[in-house]
């Protein structure tokens, strides 16, 4: 036994002794986001800077627009502020690199190493690496990042754009270290997959800045469950170095239901010893869109099933922690989602991380987003912008389309910017670009009809039933665009909707709008449409989503739809939206809380069982006795059963060809007071799933609204939810009543303010006559006094005891 143990440790002293051995030459990369000073001043001078007094600490990411834009103040901050850190190095071994690697710093950077620039960074979305090496010393070092995010017509994306341009650091930054002679960068395509076999090539770019004649590398391919495949070691002779591993037979293929990936791992050696080491993922799949037809994921039609996203969140903006990314990624999964489209630029590195993990087809986008074209500066900008975004996300199996812009020559910065010819010009330039540097993947561009020849892929813009039409005409407008575009695709549709709103008759548009459009309109003030003189309501949300679906799931030739957007994002266009400053169109809040819609996609998309019964946000409703309700449950089970009040109203088989709700849907008759609807699913395997809400029905119409009514609740968190309800002269609930409210908390607390979310906004219109706003306790213990008002009512008081 003692033997046993004295070799044990052996090994384990040669593993630990190996590791060091490799640490010391293989590079290093350590997290630097803890303890930041941040300095709100847009000088340009680093002494003034440095003598500043104001600093504040922080932790990264950061941005100093996640609670103002979405203020009730017009406008947000466009200027530049300072950050600065006290950077830590024991030692500095001189045959070693150092630099600090941003991953997204908006909009333009300039970097400061002990008093001395280091460099510099346009472009707010990329990811790019500062070299540090000459400026710094053992011990303690001063790093000081101006970041600027002021309105510059040449740099995209044109402020025109219908989002806000987050300044500050507003991803993790890195301190890196390699050995002088290190590896660059690996670039792995897969030149041959099939069922069958599979290749994969990995070139690999050096710096050896002392051309060093005794290096070479290693380069080895582990299949999914870590089992070596090949591994081959070659002399290093020139700046670049080209391995192949050909004939992997039976790979184990990347798709979205099953997203294997391989490993490669590359290490390079001077006289034996390892000088550095970089690890990639690989996937073997192969795509094509067939002409005039859908799209194929290794040799099978695969239905794009897509949603988009925005990088923000409640609170934060677009500062999100890795761990808020993946939930997003999650959700969208969970919903049953194959397709992102990352609008309208390149994300953190742990969406595309997510994306190759989860089994998630990516359609990549330059920030070219109206503002239409631009100078010399602009399109140099540009198109360094384009090389970064590909070739830092080249390797990722996920990515199919790097897409060139999106409704570009709309609302022009430049003087004649809207100008086609000219704009077709550089477009031609950059497709060049990005298929010269990756000539595996396709090119697109959205909604720019002159260029759509120049592109392999094309959406052109269709809102059938919000900007214009009705969603009845969707089938009529996919038709004929099937014909008309080679390889045609549909990024953006949907509409807004605002949490808690229903209505008994949505309101469609009927004998008001031109039924049969769907574009949208330019200029939409011009064009009667949903957009204006819809509810917003969830229900009638839901119906188009589930229209759209029931098209797109039936439709054989069809590539597939990506619906807009995932979550709903704050934009400086929107300020008199229900949430202002909120683009609403999401299928989630801005804190990634389903709305209704979400359920009609996870009807149609999502593997694991559930029902839903819409919806949980209308619980209180009114109507004329012996009036039956229809009411649909979204689930993706094979039969349903809808109880009312313990009474079966009987089972029903989902069909994909029945609209709505795939034929789950039943009259209800509602009695007077609570009503329990209970909907349980049955798989074909026999599992059982169930959902339950409670309505509360009144055969009596609320009278027009004459006052607040304001009540609150504990929450689990500890916070207050405090919630206005306008009422009539009866007491009854107006629900009806839509006009914004105004919640101002006077004593011990403060609203959770600026959220863009259901609960955290002062100003927000009523839903069905309620409105609600979290409120955070001071501590003190002193109760809380609330107020909400609006230019009807005056004003009602509250006063919240603390527990």
């Amino acid at each position: 036994m003692k033997k046993y143990q004295h070799n044990t440790f052996s090994i384990f002293a040669l593993f630990v002794l190996f590791q060091i051995c490799l640490s010391s030459f293989a590079q290093t990369k350590t997290n630097i986001n803890e303890n930041w000073l941040y300095l709100e001043n847009d000088t340009q001078n680093l002494s003034d800077a440095q003598k500043a007094s104001s600093w504040t600490s922080l932790n990264l990411p950061h941005t100093w627009n996640a609670e103002d834009a979405t203020d009730l103040y017009p406008g947000y901050r466009r200027d530049a502020s300072w950050y600065q850190k006290k950077l830590n190095i024991p030692q500095i071994d001189k045959n070693r690199v150092y630099s600090l690697y941003f991953e997204g710093s908006n909009v333009t950077t300039k970097v400061y190493v002990n008093g001395k620039e280091a460099g510099s960074h346009i472009g707010g979305y990329i990811g790019f690496s500062i070299d540090i090496t000459k400026l710094i010393k053992e011990g303690n070092n001063d790093i000081f990042v101006r970041v600027d995010n002021s309105y510059d017509i040449e740099i995209i994306p044109s402020q025109k754009s219908d989002f806000f341009i987050y300044g500050g650091i507003t991803r993790d930054v890195w301190l890196v270290s390699k050995y002088k002679n290190h590896i660059e960068n690996l670039k792995i395509t897969t030149p041959e997959v099939s069922a069958k076999k599979a290749s994969v090539q990995i070139v690999s770019s050096f710096i050896n800045p002392e051309n060093s004649k005794d290096l070479s590398l290693t380069v080895t391919l582990k299949n999914p469950k870590g089992k070596k495949v090949a591994s081959k070691t070659i002399s290093v002779t020139d700046k670049t170095a080209t391995i192949t591993f050909e004939n992997i037979k039976n790979p184990e293929l990347w798709d979205t239901e099953k997203p294997n990936l391989y490993r490669i791992t590359a290490v390079l050696s001077e006289k034996n010893q390892i000088r550095d080491s970089i690890s990639e993922k690989v996937g073997f799949r192969w795509f094509e869109f067939k002409d005039h037809g859908p799209f194929y994921l290794n040799g099978k039609r695969l239905l794009i099933r897509g949603t988009h996203r925005h990088e923000e969140q409640a609170g934060v903006g677009a500062a999100m922690s890795n761990e808020q990314h993946w939930a997003d990624m999650r959700s969208i999964k969970e919903m049953g989602a194959n397709f992102v489209r990352l609008a309208h630029y390149p994300q953190d590195p742990e969406i595309y991380k997510a994306c190759d993990e989860l089994g998630l087809l990516v359609w990549d986008e330059l920030p070219w987003c109206r503002g239409g074209i631009g100078n010399e500066a602009w399109k140099t900008n540009t198109k360094n912008m384009l090389e970064e975004i590909i070739n830092q996300n080249y390797n990722h199996p996920s990515i199919v389309i790097w897409s060139l812009g999106n409704e570009i020559n709309w609302l022009p910065d430049f003087p004649d910017g809207d100008n086609a010819d000219k704009t077709n010009v550089f477009l031609n330039e950059l497709n060049d670009i990005a298929h010269k540097l990756d000539p595996t993947r396709k090119t697109a561009i959205r909604k720019y009809y002159e260029g759509s020849h120049i592109v392999d892929v094309f959406s052109p813009s269709i809102w059938s039933g919000w900007y214009s039409g009705s969603y009845k005409s969707y089938q009529k407008a996919i038709d004929v665009y099937k014909k008309e575009y080679k390889h045609f695709i549909h990024a953006e549709y949907g509409g807004d909707s605002h949490v808690g709103r229903h209505s008994e008759n949505p309101i469609t548009g009927e004998n008001v709008i031109k039924a049969e459009g769907w574009e949208e309109a330019i200029v939409q003030t011009k064009v009667a449409n949903i957009a204006q003189i819809g509810d917003w309501s969830e229900n009638y949300i839901v119906d188009l989503f589930d229209w759209h679906l029931h098209i797109s799931e039936n439709d054989p030739t069809f590539v597939g739809n990506i619906q807009w957007a995932f979550k709903d994002f704050a934009t400086p266009l929107r300020p008199e939206d229900d949430i202002p400053y909120m683009n609403q169109k999401g299928l989630t809040d801005r804190n990634g809380i389903p709305k209704d819609a979400y359920y009609v996609f996870k009807s149609y998309w999502a593997k694991e069982p559930f029902t839903y019964i819409e919806s949980h946000t209308w619980t209180e409703r009114q109507g004329p006795e012996n009036t039956p309700r229809n009411i649909s449950v979204f689930s993706n089970c094979d039969k349903v059963t809808l109880s009312h009040n313990g009474k079966s109203l009987g089972e029903k088989q989902r069909n994909l060809s029945l609209y709505p709700a795939n034929g789950l849907t039943w009259d209800v008759n509602f009695t007077k007071g609570e009503n329990i609807l209970i909907a349980v699913g049955k798989t074909k395997d026999g599992k059982t799933v169930s959902d339950t809400i409670k309505v509360n029905y009144r055969f009596n119409k609320n009278d027009t609204a004459s006052s607040l009514q304001l009540c609150a609740e504990k929450l689990k968190n500890g916070n207050y939810l405090v919630t206005a309800i306008a009422i009539d002269n009866n007491n009854l609930r107006c629900l009806d009543y839509e006009v914004s409210v105004y919640f101002q908390c006077l004593k011990g607390g403060k609203t959770l303010k600026n959220q863009g979310t259901p609960t955290g906004s002062e100003s927000i219109r009523m839903a069905n006559g309620k409105a609600s706003i979290e409120v955070i306790p001071d501590g003190s213990g002193n109760a809380i006094e609330m107020t909400a008002l609006n230019q009807s009512f005056k004003g009602e008081y509250l006063r919240i005891p603390v527990e």
